[in-house]
């Protein structure tokens, strides 16, 4: 671990939801946590709309491009266009297990490829100088062994690749949808802490079911950090939190109050660029859930945010209604 004082939180990568509006939001929350992209094909890079896959605000540092793929040469040429837009790290997704990732052989099907993992890798070292990390799973279908992820890690780090995040559980590529692949298979909490224990070396952080910061700091001791996907964008309000507990910064947060001000500046410096008001609404959905006014709150954001005409008041109007 790099600082002792410290047990890093990461908010995960979540397709259409981790959205640079969201990040921002995040970042407002929380000064310290690291955010995530949603995760980008490397080939959307190199064909597609790059500049506006990679926008992002300089407030999010600290913020990692995850990006999928199996090509190493796509990936190298994918990895360094995330340097030249100044992220600070490209993580390479080996867990999505839906079918789609699959048909294009990326994902989490690739962890019975470790030797073509490895060489993604290498590529992606070879073309940028940012840190290059895996985010990946126990085990996939009957290949779920202790033996079976040693090996994936095991092969994947020789490559120099020191930061492993492993979400708990292994995956199921066939019979199983993304969502239930993120509930059914059993969460093995102690497989990630032992692994951390034979490559005491790696930085690993421990990723699945982790619903409260209680759950998340009993892995303190025992993980590099932890990541949360759901709880931070069903709970966004907790990310209040996470710097004090965390990183151990005293200093004073922001008020609610004041985390919807700075957002309706963002949002109104953001339509005037040409962002769709509704983009900007949806990361706020659940940010006053467990208040009073809360449903009041979702109700008329969902309503007004595809209105013609409608700017950055729909925001500030929707606050006023919680108590």
């Amino acid at each position: 671990m790099t600082n002792p004082e410290h047990f890093p939180v990461h908010i995960a990568p979540m397709l259409d939801w981790t959205t640079r509006h969201c990040r921002y939001l995040f970042r407002l929350l929380t000064r310290h946590a690291v955010l995530y992209t949603e995760m980008i094909h490397a080939n959307a890079l190199i064909h597609g709309p790059r500049e506006n896959l990679l926008r992002f605000d300089q407030s999010e540092h600290t913020v990692i491009c995850q990006l999928g793929g199996s090509d190493p040469l796509a990936l190298a040429q994918a990895a360094k266009h995330v340097e030249d837009a100044g992220y600070d790290a490209v993580n390479l997704n080996v867990g999505c297990p839906s079918a789609r990732v699959q048909s294009g052989n990326f994902g989490a099907c690739l962890m019975a490829e470790p030797l073509l993992v490895a060489e993604c890798v290498s590529a992606m070292q070879a073309a940028v100088g940012i840190p290059v990390t895996v985010k990946t799973r126990l085990g996939i279908d009957e290949q779920d062994s202790y033996e079976f992820a040693y090996r994936f890690i095991d092969i994947v780090s020789q490559t120099g690749c020191t930061e492993f995040t492993l979400h708990a559980r292994k995956a199921w590529l066939n019979g199983l949808s993304p969502k239930e692949n993120r509930d059914v298979p059993p969460l093995n909490y102690e497989r990630v802490h032992q692994l951390k224990r034979d490559f005491s070396q790696l930085s690993i952080l421990i990723n699945g079911g982790l619903t409260s910061w209680d759950a998340c700091l009993a892995h303190k001791g025992h993980c590099d950090g932890v990541m949360v996907g759901r709880f931070a964008y069903h709970e966004p309000r907790e990310l209040l939190q996470v710097d004090k507990l965390f990183y151990g910064d005293n200093s004073e947060k922001m008020t609610l109050a004041q985390v919807v001000k700075a957002y309706c500046h963002y949002a109104q410096r953001e339509l005037a660029q040409g962002a769709k008001l509704k983009g900007l609404c949806n990361p706020l959905l659940n940010l006053c859930n467990g208040m009073t006014g809360a449903r009041a709150f979702r109700r008329y954001l969902s309503e007004h945010s595809h209105g013609e005409g409608n700017g950055m008041e729909v925001i500030a109007k929707a606050f006023s209604l919680v108590a």
